[in-house]
């Protein structure tokens, strides 16, 4: 499943920003739907899952309290709501999706990936 990240961008501390993960040429509105991160230097780490129908949603503990992810399936797009960004949230935003529908937070159970999304926070 051909997966696109978009919406990241260079963002003062404190302001927020929305990306999008949308699937060409396929629907993945029966996958669930996974957002990670990646710093340089520094291992991936998790950020937020949803399920195939948006009714569990998972927010990573790093980030819980100001990130939120959300799904419509009609546009074929996962969202990744990030408010009150820190200069710690710097880093490579990855969308995957798990054709075994599971919500998890380990890049490894995901199946498909896109291709990164930069987000920077300048202090």
């Amino acid at each position: 499943v051909p997966l696109q990240a978009s919406g990241g961008g260079l963002v003062q501390a404190g302001g927020s920003l929305r990306l999008s993960c949308a699937a060409s040429g396929r629907t993945f509105s029966n996958y669930a739907v996974g957002w990670f991160r990646q710093a340089p230097g520094k291992e991936r780490e998790f950020a937020a899952a949803i399920s195939w129908n948006g009714r569990s949603t998972y927010i990573g503990a790093s980030v819980k309290g100001r990130f939120t992810i959300s799904r419509d399936n009609a546009k074929n797009t996962v969202y990744l709501q990030m408010n009150d960004l820190k200069p710690e949230d710097t880093a490579v935003y990855y969308c995957a999706c798990d054709i075994h529908n599971i919500p998890g937070m380990t890049p490894q159970q995901y199946d498909f990936w896109g291709q990164g999304t930069q987000v920077t926070v300048s202090s």
